[in-house]
């Protein structure tokens, strides 16, 4: 697999180009850190998108690594996706950025774009691998503290998988970019950072709490 990212015309940035990186690894961070993606499909002949959870394998059998989403079998979207090409996008938040002009506000963000056909996880293996990926994303190490699947919850899930090879990765740091004239004004501007933070645990019962949850807490 390729340590860097190779631009297509669908992925290659036009815009602030500067912001654009060739290294997977920040495509990999960025998808491991987002707890949520955003899935563009043609459904029936309209554009649909709609947010899922994922999970990500670099040493996947796609090319570029694998990405995987899951969901019921009776999803329309999911019956649909195999065979398609999808977009995939993720988007962390990082600040907000107040300018002393309108036309200058921004956000602090990292983003990534990946672009595959996508294909149905049929082969057990790789399907009960997906599944404790997908776990594992939202709190790394969990998967190996539950029961195995059964047949019945198998047979309701569908996972689906995308090649990681067409990918584009984005992102802005830093303050407000204003004109002279509008910093001239004596206008306020800065930077209101932002994150994911976790509240109280509220146990399902009496006992303590797991070590992989404690881990992730501190993650947040």
């Amino acid at each position: 697999m390729s340590a860097t990212l190779s631009p297509t015309a669908r992925t290659r940035i036009t815009r602030h180009r500067e912001r654009g990186s060739d290294d997977r690894t920040d495509l990999f961070a960025i998808i491991r850190e987002a707890l949520v993606c955003h899935v563009g499909l043609v459904r029936d002949g309209d554009p649909v998108v709609l947010p899922s959870i994922h999970a990500a394998d670099p040493e996947g059998p796609d090319e570029g690594g694998t990405l995987y989403l899951h969901g019921s079998v009776a999803a329309p979207w999911l019956l649909q996706a195999p065979g398609q090409t999808l977009c995939v996008t993720f988007t962390l938040v990082d600040a907000a950025v107040l300018a002393r002009a309108a036309f200058s506000h921004s956000m602090n963000y990292r983003s990534a774009v990946v672009y595959g056909a996508a294909r149905c996880v049929d082969d057990a293996d790789e399907r009960d691998r997906a599944l404790r990926l997908i776990v594992d994303h939202v709190v790394p190490g969990r998967s190996a503290t539950l029961r195995a699947n059964n047949r019945k919850e198998l047979a309701a899930t569908t996972v689906v998988a995308v090649p990681l090879a067409e990918a584009s990765v984005k992102a802005r740091a830093g303050g407000p970019n204003d004109e002279p004239e509008d910093v001239a004004t004596g206008a306020w501007a800065g930077v209101v950072p932002l994150s994911v933070r976790a509240g109280e645990v509220v146990s399902d019962h009496d006992g303590p709490i797991p070590e992989d949850v404690r881990r992730r807490l501190a993650d947040w």
